[in-house]
């Protein structure tokens, strides 16, 4: 508990005025100065307050003056206030009351004193007859059109409009003047018109007159125009002096003329140009001074520049200002004996004099009362006063620019002292406010003030200071109660102050460069105690607030996040989130700048130019608040535009000009490119046409090649040098040539612009010492360095030797051979070339093996390489050999043929392998041999292994090398095995092939139904156990609501689901499911639906009509088969035939067509044997062609031959080499993991 003693607290008027005594007067409505145009406009009024209701007189010129007594005045008094305002209807009566008013309000308490209020008279402007003006110029000349606005008191809008009231279009060109006129810094012809119209707005009379229409004639130049430096319009001189008062709209004008039009910048010579207090208008040819003040003073420069030179112009602003209080003696009471002082200050632009009145009275014309005393600073100091003082005093502050008045009530009362504050109030602040806690008393005299000395003590507590107790940066540790009570007296009340958090802005909106046309989003985060409630977030653009934009949808606001679409110029501005509860408010700004590519530069000027170089300078085009980083200088050959422009310099972003290298014997122009953070400017607009003299050559080209096209033909190839180095006219290559050996020190000489260069007769493979120098018609290059060429080459003559084969492995070889006689290559050795065929494996007889495809490997070697390593060789092959020498033209003839045979390899890995389980404890392999068996197979290795990895691997040799199956024994029922075949050799183990199966268990009867139930039907399902084989069992049924007889179904275990059909509706069953002859168990069900009567059978039903229809059906099978099978035999040869000369496929390969008989049956058939279709039409294509599957009954119908040649497994892939991919005899065509077998283990597991 905070405590405060307190005797009383000063009191305010407005606390005075609700107490029920007697209140000086205090004037409300103060009369205004005003300017009359028409005799309803002179209207005077004051109104005042006080008890006594107060008594109105008033002053005209410092006299006495009584409205009532004027015969042409009319007066208007009520309660509190006093009017008067005129009677006569012409505006020459009202010219007697021009003059200076003063109100005075007087009751028994005192007099209160007015402002004053001055009153003039003006006739309103009207319209003047004027002549037509018709004003011509020349093209490019300054002009101005003058408005002459008719001379009144009121300040003039003026709007320079056409005939169709629309506003005439203004620019940095064309403005419109302070004093009206419309300025035009140069003529185009566009601006020829006849209705330039000056429009003059007077908003006091609510007038706007129309001028009449200036008639504007622009004749074209007949001569270029030319260029002129700004000149200063508006104003006059370099130099002017604008004084002004405080609070005022200055603005300061510059107005120029100029070709091209100039720009216009201002600047602050005294100091830096604040630019938040300052606005740019009129294309910046006015500085404007909202509410100015005394730190606007000072010298304001404006720069007008054009790419002619420049002008300048000084203001002097001074800033003056009319008296305005700084600190006004505040009104109240007082209790007799006390010192009263009225502090009453003002400052002003001279500084003004204070004065003091009493009820209206100067103090010089009061009596003489030592009581009463003036300090040198203004102040009034009243001691030991009594109920007499009593009184309104007026201070008073005047200087050369106006005065100014304020009325003070000195009460003198006796009143007890009285608490007006409520008891029990509580005050809720956030932390770092000042908490203001009321104790408002009320009371005459005065007493004096105390506090608990704890409070005091706190330099941020003022205690009770007017009736309030302030705690500056209020804290948590502030929290509490706090009591107010009255010395001497019972009377006292309690208040409680509760501390919040602050409400905090987190992230608060960042500072945003945005391109025009694109969306931004400005956020907000904020924390907020939670006994304030959810925050108001209110976004501002430059302190107006922003609403969300519902029909352009430019403002979205969606919690934290402001939402900025389509970006454009009116945008930028300081955007400001603030965060308000409803103790406390948080705000943070950002930025929100538009940016853009930058605009390209102007004015570029060719200057400096020299031999071989050039200075280009420019004026950089608006960066668009994004800085320029570098600018870069193209260029365009005028000699070569197809070219286009090309890149020749870049410089910093900072520079605006660059020394350029340039070539001789060319013809420039320049533009410029700007770059800044957000891209590429456009070009500039091109330079003038530059060229450069020409000269000597100082190139030569540096690469000469000599090609091998033709024998005795010597062909050189230049890379031709770029036209840039000609240097100049008539440019041409200067070729020298002679022999290295035996022509002599003398060079041949050729000219040529082109290539390639040939020199006939020249040799074969013939070394030439080879010069080419440029030349042009300035001089010729320097002295080049000879090259050696070589002539035309032809292929060799001869054939390797002694060629040889050293066998490292089954697939490696090493070939050797005895290098050639250079002279016989004729060219440039590139190396040798080794072909290496295949003829066939080792194991195959001669008649076979000639008919296996020959598969040639070419392998080339380096020049100087006489002998290659040769790797990937088929095992137990035969091979041939021969080698070449080649050169750029080709090859030599190849050596002698060399045979030979590799070794005999590992096999690769079986073909295929499948798993089949005959019971639960064995497991039968059946494989297919390898089909590279790379040797002669004597046998297999198997391994096998349960999957768990940790079981012990089994080994079994199987000797014999033509078995393809073996059966495995006392094998685990309950565990997976892997399965590892590998062929055998005399080389050692093979590839091996890898399955993974377990055996498959004795097959056994569900053990558990579930049944669903319906009226004609039930459907039985239960879960197939897994490696099981297939057990039929039985399920007998019997109505019993009906004949007791049993009905048996026979379902197979591997079906899951079956369904009992033909069931009476709304009748019990009783279901019995058997095995074996033993039975399982039995299930009594009730059919759903509504009980019928049994339906006597129908012949449909009977046994003897469903065997009839039985017979009927399968006769009809019987018959499509034998029509599918007469239509598969229409080959050329029988299927007899082929059993009894059996051949395998590389003896006597298969060929396409004779495949393509058998596999398409309907457009091959034979003469020899028609087919069944031509003699019967049970079997046409009409009735044989189900669903157009002709490729099925193919498969179907195969003949033995064929299946016997597609099953033989030691002929491997190679038989089936010529059949198409889709074919069904194609092993590719068959799933890998079956490897072209049906997989039982697939099926099992």
């Amino acid at each position: 508990m905070h405590a405060c003693s307190v005797t009383v607290v000063m009191i305010s008027l407005t606390l005075f005025l609700a107490v029920a005594v007697k209140r000086p007067p205090m004037i409300i409505t103060q009369p205004e100065s005003v300017t009359v145009f028409s005799v309803e406009d002179l209207v005077m009024s004051c109104e005042a307050t006080g008890n006594p209701q107060p008594i109105f007189r008033w002053t005209k010129d410092g006299e006495e003056f009584d409205p009532g007594s004027d015969p042409e005045l009319k007066v208007s008094e009520r309660s509190g206030s006093f009017a008067f305002y005129t009677l006569s209807n012409t505006m020459d009566s009202l010219k007697q009351y021009q003059a200076k008013y003063i109100c005075y309000a007087s009751n028994v308490l005192g007099t209160a004193v007015s402002n004053e209020a001055r009153l003039n008279t003006d006739v309103p402007p009207t319209q003047q007859k004027e002549k037509k003006v018709h004003v011509k110029s020349e093209e490019g000349n300054s002009i101005v059109l003058k408005c002459n606005p008719p001379q009144s008191s009121m300040e003039p809008i003026i709007h320079w409009m056409d005939w169709r009231l629309h506003h005439i279009q203004l620019s940095e060109r064309v403005v419109v003047g302070k004093d009206g006129n419309l300025y035009f810094a140069h003529l185009t012809t566009e601006d020829s018109r006849n209705d330039y119209t000056c429009n003059v707005q007077y908003l006091a009379t609510r007038t706007i007159l129309a001028k009449e229409p200036i008639t504007l004639t622009v004749n074209p130049s007949n001569s270029l125009l030319q260029n002129r430096r700004p000149h200063m319009l508006r104003p006059t001189g370099s130099h002017s002096t604008y004084h002004s008062l405080r609070g005022q709209t200055v603005e300061l004008e510059c107005i120029v003329q100029g070709l091209p039009t100039p720009k216009v910048s201002w600047l602050r010579r005294d100091a830096e140009m604040s630019e938040s207090r300052i606005i740019k208008d009129m294309f910046n040819r006015r500085l404007r001074f909202n509410n100015i003040s005394e730190s606007d003073a000072g010298e304001y420069q404006c720069m007008a520049e054009n790419s002619q030179g420049k002008a300048t112009h000084t203001y002097t602003v001074t800033v003056e200002a009319a008296p305005h209080w700084i600190k006004e003696p505040p009104s109240q009471l007082y209790a007799p004996g006390e010192t009263v002082k009225l502090h009453c200050q003002a400052d002003g632009i001279p500084t003004p004099t204070i004065s003091w009145t009493i009820n209206g009275i100067a103090l010089s014309e009061t009596d003489k009362d030592t009581r009463r005393s003036l300090t040198t600073g203004g102040f009034l100091i009243l001691k030991d006063v009594n109920l007499g003082d009593t009184a309104v005093y007026q201070c008073q502050a005047s200087n050369k620019h106006g005065t100014i008045l304020t009325n003070t009530n000195v009460y003198v009362i006796e009143l007890p002292p009285q608490i007006l504050t409520e008891d029990g109030m509580t005050y809720t602040f956030t932390e770092g406010q000042k908490a203001l806690l009321e104790c408002v008393t009320f009371g005459s005299p005065k007493p004096e003030v105390t506090c608990a000395s704890s409070l005091l003590e706190d330099p941020r507590v003022k205690p009770f200071t007017n009736g309030v107790l302030e705690i500056s940066n209020v804290t948590h540790d502030d929290e509490g109660f706090y009591t107010c009570s009255v010395q001497n007296t019972n009377l006292s009340v309690n208040a409680e102050l509760e501390v919040l958090n602050r409400t905090v802005i987190l992230s608060p909106p960042q500072a945003l460069k945005v391109q025009r046309g694109n969306t931004t989003i400005f956020t907000c985060l904020s924390l907020v105690d939670p006994k304030l409630g959810s925050p108001l977030i209110q976004w501002r653009k430059n302190n107006q607030k922003i609403s969300e934009s519902h029909t352009d949808g430019k403002y979205t606001i969606d919690g934290p996040d402001l939402k900025i679409t389509n970006v454009e110029a009116d945008d930028e501005g300081v955007y400001t989130c603030q965060v308000i509860t409803k103790h406390d408010m948080a705000e943070a700004s950002g930025t929100l700048t538009l940016w853009d590519r930058p605009d390209p530069p102007v004015l570029l000027q060719i200057t400096d130019p020299k031999h071989r170089a050039v200075t280009l300078s420019w004026t950089p085009g608006d960066d668009h608040n994004s800085a320029v980083l570098e600018f870069v200088v193209e260029f365009e050959d005028q000699g070569l535009k197809e070219r286009g422009w090309e890149e020749l310099k870049r410089v910093t972003g900072n520079k605006q000009r660059a020394s350029l290298p340039l070539w001789p014997y060319m013809s420039y122009r320049f533009r410029v490119i700007a770059i800044n953070y957000v891209g590429k400017s456009g070009p500039s607009k091109p330079s003038e046409i530059h060229n450069t003299p020409a000269e000597g050559e100082s190139h030569n080209i540096k690469y000469i090649f000599s090609a091998s096209v033709h024998y005795c033909l010597l062909l050189l190839s230049l890379q031709e040098m770029d036209k840039r180095n000609f240097n100049g006219p008539d440019f041409k290559y200067r070729v020298l040539w002679r022999r290295v050996v035996g022509s002599g020190p003398s060079w041949h000489t050729n000219y040529t612009t082109t290539q390639p260069f040939t020199v006939n007769d020249s040799g074969n493979f013939s070394a030439f010492e080879i010069k080419v120098q440029a030349v042009n018609e300035k001089g010729e290059g320097p002295e080049p360095d000879p090259v050696i060429g070589y002539s035309g080459e032809d292929v060799p003559l001869e054939a390797p030797m002694n060629v040889g084969v050293v066998l490292m492995n089954s697939t490696t070889i090493k070939v050797n051979w005895a290098a050639v006689n250079k002279e016989t290559v004729r060219g440039n050795l590139l190396g040798y070339k080794v072909y290496l065929t295949r003829i066939g494996s080792r194991s195959h007889h001669r008649g076979r093996r000639s008919r296996e495809p020959e598969n040639t490997l070419v392998v080339a070697t380096v020049a100087n390489e006489e002998e290659k390593v040769i790797s990937d060789l088929r095992p137990y092959s035969h091979y041939a050999l021969v080698v070449t020498v080649f050169n750029s033209k080709g090859e030599g003839p190849p050596s002698e043929t060399l045979s030979f045979k590799t070794h005999e390899g590992v096999p690769g890995p079986p073909m295929s392998m499948m798993l089949d389980s005959p019971s639960e404890t064995e497991m039968t392999l059946h494989w297919t041999p390898p089909a590279q068996p790379n040797g002669v197979l004597i046998g297999y290795l198997l391994q096998y292994q349960q999957s768990d990895d940790d079981s012990p691997m089994q080994v079994q040799t199987i000797e014999d090398p033509i078995a393809t199956h073996l059966t495995l024994r006392a094998l685990d029922p309950h565990s997976q095995y892997r399965f590892f075949l590998r062929g055998r050799t005399t080389a050692g183990d093979g590839e091996l092939i890898m399955r993974e199966g377990a055996t498959t268990l004795d097959g056994a009867p569900p053990a558990k139904f579930n049944f669903t139930v319906g009226e004609n039907s039930v459907n039985l399902s239960w879960v197939a156990k897994k490696r099981h084989r297939n057990v039929s069992f039985q399920i007998y049924y019997l109505n019993t609501n009906g004949i007791n007889k049993w009905k048996k179904k026979e379902v197979n275990s591997s079906q899951s689901f079956y369904q009992l059909q033909g069931l009476t509706p709304r009748s019990h069953y009783r279901l019995r499911f058997t095995y074996s002859n033993s039975t399982l168990f039995e299930e009594n069900i009730e059919t759903l639906g509504t009980g019928v009567t049994e339906v006597q059978p129908s012949f449909a039903t009977q046994g003897w009509f469903i065997g009839v229809v039985s017979a009927i059906v399968l006769l009809l099978l019987i018959l499509l088969i034998l029509c599918f099978i007469k239509r598969s035999k229409g080959g050329k040869y029988s299927v007899k035939d082929k059993e009894e000369g059996p051949m395998d496929s590389e003896a006597r390969p298969m060929k396409d067509e004779t495949f393509g008989e058998y596999s398409d049956l309907e457009e091959k058939r034979t003469a020899s044997q028609p087919s069944l279709g031509e003699e019967s039409k049970l079997c046409s294509e009409d009735n044989l062609d189900f669903n157009g599957s002709s490729a099925i009954t193919t498969e179907l119908n195969m003949d033995e031959s064929l299946v016997s040649q597609f099953s033989r497994p030691s002929e491997g892939p190679e038989a089936l080499h010529g059949l198409p991919d889709n074919s069904p005899l194609n092993p590719t065509a068959v799933s890998p993991a079956t490897n072209g077998m049906p997989n039982s283990v697939t099926i099992l597991d």
